[in-house]
């Protein structure tokens, strides 16, 4: 095999496109087959975080859809990882549920082996790698926030195995609505009370801006004294009450025409079933 290798071959920098015209070839025999090429499902979810005075608050909306069918309203998007760090999930539901999971079970080894406590720095490292050695397969949009040795820390971290390091991070589809709310009344130093709301109002935007979102907001409040999971933290869309009766009376609608076809049925199987009243 060794004489079909040419050292002296000079390798071309940059990135290669050979592939192109392959893949629009299999489109166009796809197209022609009936079939279609898959395309990244969408989905719905409003995730966000910032650093204030004493550590970092995570908040997320509870809301899992299926395409546009609302799967679970009360679904947990905060996840834990160590007991000074958690990381919110955006994507499929479920490759966020088993890679946060994987991380844990790192982190406790990791933990274990050296027996110090974990970085938030290490967990993001370990998730950014694990990521990228799919290549975006695994549909996970995560936010890492906690507080070490070091300090408090928020970062990104993106499918492809990017990731941000940033003092307010949206993720998800109503991530535009929620980082709007952060880039107006956003600074440095909040108060715990002040930056719970601000998180809360990121949430709420975008629930309100982004279909995909919904039902309850869920807040994390990561300090060096603990955390503080704040379950069901605020509903902003409860259901009304109806106000009015919207009944009308038999013949309200005339019957314009009436068609009557009758059915004839043969008896195949009859059976009586008695019913328990005890």
């Amino acid at each position: 095999m060794m004489h079909s290798v040419n050292t002296c071959e000079q390798q071309g920098g940059g990135f290669s496109f050979e592939n192109s015209s392959r893949n629009g070839v299999l489109e166009s025999s796809l197209s022609d087959l009936g079939y279609k090429s898959p395309k990244a499902r969408k989905t719905g979810t409003t995730i966000a975080g910032i650093v204030y005075k004493d550590g970092v608050i995570l908040g997320a909306d509870t809301r899992a859809t299926d395409d546009m069918v609302v799967a679970d309203k009360n679904c947990m998007k905060i996840h834990f990882i160590a007991p000074n760090i958690y990381c919110c999930g955006a994507g499929v539901a479920a490759d966020a549920d088993i890679t946060t999971q994987i991380m844990a079970s790192n982190v406790e080894l990791h933990t274990l082996n050296t027996g110090r406590p974990p970085l938030v720095a290490m967990v993001t490292r370990q998730l950014k790698q694990m990521l990228f050695r799919y290549q975006g397969h695994i549909g996970s949009s995560l936010i890492v926030g906690g507080v070490d040795v070091t300090g408090a820390h928020l970062y990104g971290v993106y499918p492809h195995g990017s990731y941000d390091k940033l003092p307010f991070v949206t993720m998800g589809s109503g991530a535009a609505a929620a980082v709007s709310v952060f880039e107006d009344r956003f600074k440095p130093n909040m108060e715990l009370e002040e930056a719970k709301m601000l998180v809360r109002d990121a949430i709420a935007a975008g629930i309100f801006c982004d279909l995909g979102s919904g039902s309850n907001i869920d807040l994390c409040v990561i300090t060096e004294r603990g955390v503080k999971y704040l379950r069901g933290y605020d509903q902003p869309t409860t259901k009304g009450k109806r106000e009015g009766q919207y009944r009308y009376k038999p013949g309200t609608t005339a019957v314009l025409t009436q068609t009557v076809t009758p059915l004839n049925l043969d008896v195949v199987d009859e059976s009586v079933l008695v019913m328990e009243t005890q």
